[in-house]
Parts: structure tokens; sequence; C-alpha cells
């Protein structure tokens, strides 16, 4: 062997040894460190504890990065006295676990919720289903949802003339990590926004940071003072349900189009004859509902970023949302999070609600007010 191999099986062999070094003193701090070694001992993971909060994983022999977004969930009314060693082998029945993520205190208990991300989007999906209202003690149950790593910021307080390129180019002097910005026209003015814009960061980290530094009158953009807080994430939906979906949102009407003009375009793009089964608009904003998802798909690449009326639109998929996902995402949002998670739950409904859904459907870009944390 070679002396880069001997190097190589050297670093290897220091970093394996650190991390059970790590491993140990973080389980020997535990009151419950029998069972932890137990579990860790049967399952190969590693465990360590730091910024509060204790990590299981990854697996053993894993190699290149983690699993995408999407599949990781949300576990909250974990009772207090409840570890590793009673909930991984529940969780770990619907499927590979990649990690466990325990939010602990100084006091050697829980917070009362953690994240586990699985290898795979669909054992997510299940785990949300199956293990929802789980009762992990004897009238202790578990409250499962879909756990969002929400990059995006609300930023309020914005002058009205202000453009996009001016606000982007701000918002990238005063905070790191700003991939875009989102900024709606004025309902009765298209030369204006709105008076807030939706900032779009890197990573869940660029924005929290960011969110930090913007703390209402800490800064000033132009003279102004600013209100800042986690805009609502955008939801997931499974991407075969996606596929079926007939139903087009339009946003950025001129407040005197009418239904019948939005009927008339979004046919005659087709260039076909009765495609259409309704169209319901609202405001500045209209649902188009197709009779085939063909017809739909070919409205939405040649109408999405055009003049309608001199105004320039947006046309994307409508997404399909149960009522009674909203109820439960809003109830662990209000039961369950300490506020300094809220970001990566599931969120609470608007202000607006007429703009954020219709009909069972939840629009694909999040459009309102920050959450209520």
């Amino acid at each position: 062997m070679d002396n880069n191999g001997m190097k190589d099986i050297s670093k290897t062999a220091i970093s394996t040894n650190e991390d059970r070094n790590k491993t140990s003193q973080t389980i020997s701090d535990a009151a419950n460190a029998t069972a932890l070694l137990a579990l860790m001992e049967k399952t190969g993971f590693s465990m360590m504890q730091e910024n509060g909060q204790r990590k299981f994983g990854p697996p053993p022999g894993w190699t290149g990065p983690p699993p995408s977004r999407g599949c990781e969930v949300f576990i909250g009314k974990i009772p207090r006295d409840c570890f590793e060693d009673e909930l991984v082998p529940v969780f770990q029945k619907i499927g590979c676990i990649y990690e466990f993520r325990l939010m602990m205190d100084f006091s050697g208990f829980n917070r009362g919720f953690a994240f586990v991300m699985y290898t795979d989007k669909s054992n997510a999906r299940t785990a949300i289903k199956e293990l929802n209202n789980f009762q992990i003690r004897k009238g202790r149950f578990l409250g499962v949802c879909a756990s969002v790593d929400n990059c995006r910021l609300f930023v309020g307080g914005i002058p009205k003339m202000k453009q996009k390129e001016e606000i982007l180019n701000e918002m990238r002097k005063i905070t790191d990590g700003v991939a875009d910005v989102i900024v709606y026209p004025s309902v009765h003015d298209k030369s204006k926004n709105r008076g807030f814009a939706f900032v779009e960061y890197e990573s869940h980290r660029a924005a929290a940071m960011a969110r930090r530094k913007l703390i209402p009158g800490r800064i000033q953009l132009w003279g102004q003072n600013i209100a800042v807080d986690w805009a609502e994430p955008e939801q997931d939906v499974d991407e075969e349900i996606m596929a079926t979906v007939k139903i087009l949102y339009a946003r950025n009407l001129m407040m005197s189009t009418s239904e019948d003009t939005i009927r008339k375009v979004f046919t005659e793009v087709t260039k076909k004859d009765d495609v259409i089964e309704r169209v319901k608009k609202i405001r500045d904003f209209a649902f188009v509902h197709f009779k085939s998802r063909e017809d739909a798909v070919l409205a939405q690449n040649k109408l999405n970023g055009t003049l309608l009326e001199n105004s320039k639109i947006e046309v994307v998929f409508a997404k399909p949302v149960e009522k009674s996902d909203r109820i439960k995402r809003m109830n662990y949002s209000q039961l369950c999070l300490p506020d300094d998670v809220g970001s990566r739950a599931d969120s609470l409904s608007e202000p607006d609600s007429d703009e954020n859904s219709y009909g069972g459907l939840e629009l694909c870009q999040p459009l309102s007010a920050p959450t209520n944390r």
C-alpha cells in the first residue's frame, strides 16, 4: 500500500475515533444512556448533541448528499421525557431513516418536538398518514406533519415606487445569501408595488440569520421602518397529484379584465373550441378550469409572462390541498411549536384567505403576509 493510502486510512481512523469520543460524551450525560447505547449498537447509527439538538444518524456507510427536500417530517406533542429509544423504532417501521433530530433543553429533557428525515419522499408521506395521532404512551398522541425548510422572508414597509431590481440590490447590501426577491404590482396601479416583497435566500440558515439581523428598529430601508417575518412556506404536493391538475391560476390581471376576456384569451392559445369549463376571477387574479390537462399545460406554457390588456401576467397550476390538512397544520403550529422553530413547520393561515385558496385549491406561489408566529 502506498503512503497516500496509509494517510487516508489514518484520517478515517482519527475521524472515527473523534466521532466515537463525541458520541460517548453525548450519551454519558443522558438520563437514559443505557437505552441510547443499546439503540446505537443495534442500528449502527452515531449520535451527537450540538446547538440544542441531538442528532441520530446518518446511516452507517451512507455516501453522497443528504436526501432531497420533501423527505423530512415534523413530530410534535412528544412527552418531555420521551427519547430516541422510544421514538426511533416507531418511525423506522415506516422506512429507512437518514437522520432523527430531537430538540433538547439544558435540563436534559426534550423540548416536545423533533424532525425525522427519511431517505425517500414516499416514506415521509407514509409516516404523516400512518403516525399522525400515534399513541406513543397511554393518552399521549404524537402530531406528525410535513416539515418545510423555509428560505423565504416577508419584508413589509417597502416604498411602493421601488422596482424589483432596486429591492434586490438593497437586500443584498444588508443581508447575505439573497437568491431572489418576489415583488407583486399593486392591484390598482401596476407601476407600483404593494408595499412588501418576499425575499428568497439560498438556505434556511441564511434566511434565519437575515431575519435576526432585520429585527424592527435595527435597520431601515430608504429611511422607512420595515416589518420582517417568515413568509408562509410553499407546500409540497405529491407529483402524481399535481400531474392531474387541470386548473390554472392567473395573477396580476387588470381589475377591469373580465372573465369573458380571460376565457377568450386562454381558449385562443389552444386553437380549439370549448376547452374551458369555467373561469372565476377575484380582484386581480383568476382560476381557469380546463376540461383536459393537455390544454391546460399548453395554455400555461403559452401565456405565462405575457401581456394581457397591458399587464404582464403570471400563470401557474393551482395546488389541490385538503381543508382538513390546512386545519391540522394550523393546529400543530399553535400547539406544538416554540417560537424559534416556527419557520420549519407548516404555518398558520393568512389574513387574505380569498387570495390564498379557492375551491379546495392552494396557489403555487405563497402570496400572503407573514405567518403568525
